[in-house]
């Protein structure tokens, strides 16, 4: 009772400190954070951790590239991590101590935030003076800014495009001062965001239309969401105007005519495109902003994400032929990805409030955002593999600077934004949270009591004030129709609707007023997207896994290394991994079965093979372990045809072997002195568990293969089906050219791809061996080559 009464008193000694913030300016359905209060909870627990993670990082560390791109001398070293996109997660971090200074009232979060602001406005001040011809304005740490924005200003793009994505590293800070003013009303901040919205107009003005639109090809963040925000903020069209200067009309003219262009396009490159065009749409009611957004919207969740809510893979949209890489692949859905939805999916559902939008936020914050926190030392996670039996990541304080740092950092800053909205005299519970909220505008005062997940069901108590809204329940789709139910005051409700809705009780509600809803929670299976063989199961909105083992979890801690946020341990091999056999897969939900005494906790009832033991649970309790959260799932016929394709696999490597002459296994060091390789400026190395070997521009590498004097000869080269960048190069026969080849997003698949090509016999006729060389072309590289095999015919 004490430990209630002393969350009472902490509220209203906050609600009667603090004057009304902005945000529900800005966002007119939305409650400022410190009118919800979380109480004890996952939730919770999950916020108060991160800030105790925030507090361990250096913010001058963070403000050392602004103060140097300003020339100022920093006060401490920058965070060497990701060198070259220098300051990015500073505007994330001024955002999450905006947030938690004022949903918890943490004075540390406060001070810190008014110590950042206090030193951008240095910086700003720096720039104008140091920098005239281009800095009036400035607030970025961008390295080498001088050189990319006064050639960008002249339309020069040669180190804007040699620059690693400039405007999505501005982007941050434009986002971390918007979230100052948002979050505290601090008026310092605003000033500076819209005098760096100034400077941003003032670099671009003098680009057309055409211009603008090579600009934005790379990737930029939001930026039109922030100028449609200083729009909203100032009453000045002209942010209004440049927030349409810097939609990008690539992707807002086809989605708006419902045109799904997304296959192997980087996914968060384009989610904020799609942020800000919904902004636009909210604020001036334009149809094209609105159809394109919503589109969007659609294609993604229901073509595109995973049953956690997470999309992408390799950090792009999948084609139907390659989502198999969801299971092939150890780089899953990036957490970025999921926080960049969940704020198009609070602009939508503010456009129009659909249930389908809540249940996208509940499942994609209660399964990815939650796992993608460590429980105990709270760090972050980039991406979530679906790989069976693999692992994920977490960064350490200081050490990762990963962008999914930086979002990380707000995620968990503001798990009490979006369990309440409202419009007009309607107030909607959108998420089963246990929280308070003071509704000052209506004088009601309510708390919302529940251990959900884990309980079925939560309890509404109006415990202050008196007035007539309506109350919009929202009906999940994941719960029994026969099961839900709400009572007010110990009386029942009539449900009318069907599931997927919100139901609305319109009454003049006064203290002490009781909602009682009851929600028992489906067991259903979600099918991978375009890959059905493989299956996830759900318990109501919450996804469950398996854990699977501790082998060989490398560098699951990441220190401050490149590449640090790959789960680089030992590939297990997918067909080894458990098998699910039911000749009814549409009903294998129902052979779930509870183990008593802990909640949440099932195992399978059904025929397995690889693995006995499965018992499964919350994915987002599931840390430091190998893990499975999708299953392939046969019948006993697409079992025996599954094993089948095994037996027809093997065939045709027996067959293969027995055609092949002679073959290299390249990036090996005895296979390749054995066939007298040469090289120049080629290297080699192991990746998807083989050996390889490539030839950056210009450069070649070659080898001598028997021929056994035959003719109607093939080589056969292997290649991997997802490289990046320029693979264009030219295959030589001794000294004839066979073909020049280009692989560069040929196929976006991660798999190897064998291709072959037929031999003129002109070109090996009379020879016992040949001469195959790999020779890259200009800005190319040759490869990467995994195996090359010269074949005679079948």
């Amino acid at each position: 009772m004490k430990k209630e009464l002393n969350v009472f008193l902490y509220f209203f000694l906050l609600v009667s400190s603090i004057s009304s913030f902005a945000q529900s300016k800005l966002y007119p359905n939305e409650f400022d954070l410190d009118q919800v209060i979380l109480l004890d909870g996952p939730l919770k627990e999950g916020r108060d951790l991160n800030i105790k993670v925030l507090l361990e990082y250096d913010a001058d560390r963070l403000l050392a590239p602004y103060r140097i791109q300003a020339g100022l001398e920093s006060k401490s070293p920058g965070y060497p991590n990701w060198a070259g996109l220098d300051g990015h997660v500073g505007g994330h971090y001024l955002s999450a101590m905006a947030m938690n200074s004022t949903a918890t009232g943490n004075a540390e979060c406060k001070s810190r935030m008014e110590y950042m602001i206090a030193e951008l406005e240095e910086i700003q001040q720096a720039n104008a003076k140091n920098n005239p011809d281009w800095g009036v304005g400035y607030l970025g740490g961008m390295p080498d800014s001088k050189t990319v924005w006064t050639k960008l200003r002249s339309g020069d793009f040669s180190s804007y495009k040699q620059t690693w994505a400039p405007w999505y590293n501005l982007h941050k800070m434009y986002a971390g001062l918007r979230d100052a003013w948002l979050y505290t009303a601090n008026q310092k901040a605003r000033k500076l965001f819209l005098e760096y919205c100034d400077w941003g107009i003032a670099i671009t003005n003098n680009l057309d239309a055409a211009q603008m639109e090579q600009m934005l090809d790379d990737e930029h963040g939001g930026m039109n969401e922030v100028f449609a925000d200083a729009f909203k903020i100032s009453g000045d069209s002209k942010y209004l105007e440049a927030a349409k200067r810097f939609s990008h009309k690539d992707l807002l003219d086809p989605l708006a005519e419902g045109k799904d262009i997304l296959n192997n396009m980087h996914a968060n490159t384009q989610i904020p495109k799609f942020v800000g065009f919904a902004r636009i749409a909210e604020l001036t009611d334009a149809k094209k902003y609105k159809d394109a957004s919503t589109f969007f919207w659609n294609t993604v969740v229901e073509n595109r994400t995973l049953a956690f809510g997470g999309n992408s893979r390799r950090e792009h949209f999948p084609s139907k032929a390659s989502s198999i890489d969801y299971i092939n692949v150890v780089d899953g859905p990036e957490t970025c990805n999921s926080y960049n939805m969940l704020k198009l999916t609070e602009d939508l559902f503010r456009i129009d409030p659909q249930a389908k939008y809540a249940e996208y936020y509940e499942r994609t914050l209660f399964n990815h955002i939650r796992s993608s926190q460590h429980p105990e030392h709270g760090g972050y996670v980039y991406f979530t593999p679906t790989r069976p039996r693999h692992y994920r990541v977490y960064s350490a304080p200081n050490e990762a600077m990963w962008c999914c740092v930086g979002t990380g950092m707000e995620n968990h800053a503001k798990y009490n934004n979006f369990i309440y909205t409202h419009s007009g005299d309607e107030l909607y519970v959108n998420l089963f949270v246990s929280s308070i909220l003071n509704w000052e505008e209506k004088g009601i005062t309510l708390k919302q009591e529940t251990n959900f997940p884990e309980e079925e069901q939560t309890k509404i108590t109006i415990t202050k004030g008196s007035s007539k809204f309506k109350l919009m329940l929202r009906y999940p789709s994941w719960t029994t129709e026969k099961g839900f139910s709400i009572s007010v005051n110990n009386k029942p409700v009539s449900i009318a609707k069907e599931a997927s809705s919100y139901i609305s009780i319109d009454r003049k509600w006064k203290k002490g007023d009781v909602i009682t809803l009851n929600f028992p929670m489906k067991n259903t299976t979600v099918q991978m997207p375009d890959v059905p063989e493989y299956l996830a199961f759900m318990h109501g909105p919450i996804l469950l896994g398996a854990k699977t083992g501790t082998e060989d979890l490398n560098a699951i801690i990441a220190g401050d290394s490149r590449w640090g946020q790959y789960a680089s341990g030992k590939l297990l091999p997918v067909d080894q991994a458990p098998i699910l056999i039911n000749n009814d897969l549409a009903t294998i939900a129902n052979t779930l079965q509870p183990v008593a005494d802990k909640p949440l906790h099932f195992t399978l009832e059904t025929k397995k093979l690889n693995g006995e033991n499965i018992e499964l649970e919350p994915f987002a309790n599931i840390h430091d372990a190998r893990y499975m959260t999708y299953w392939l799932s046969l019948t006993e016929e697409g079992y025996k045809s599954y094993t089948d394709s095994l037996a027809l696999i093997e065939k045709r490597k027996i067959a293969l072997e027995n055609r092949t002459i002679d073959a290299v296994a390249t990036g090996e060091q005895q296979p390749e002195t054995d066939h007298n390789m040469q090289e120049e400026k080629s290297r080699s190395g192991n990746s998807n568990e083989e050996f390889f070997r490539e030839a950056p521009a210009d450069g070649f590498f070659s080898y001598e293969l028997a021929t056994a004097s035959k003719k109607d000869l093939s080589l056969m080269v292997r290649y991997w089906g997802a490289e990046w960048g320029g693979r264009k190069f030219d295959i030589y026969i001794d000294d004839q050219k066979l073909i020049t080849e280009d692989n560069s997003k040929r196929w976006e698949q991660s798999l190897f791809k064998d291709i072959i090509y037929e031999i003129p016999n002109t070109m090996v006729e009379g020879k016992e061996q040949v001469r195959v060389k790999f020779q890259a072309l200009p800005y190319n590289t040759a490869g990467a080559v995994y195996e090359v095999r010269i074949l005679d015919k079948e």
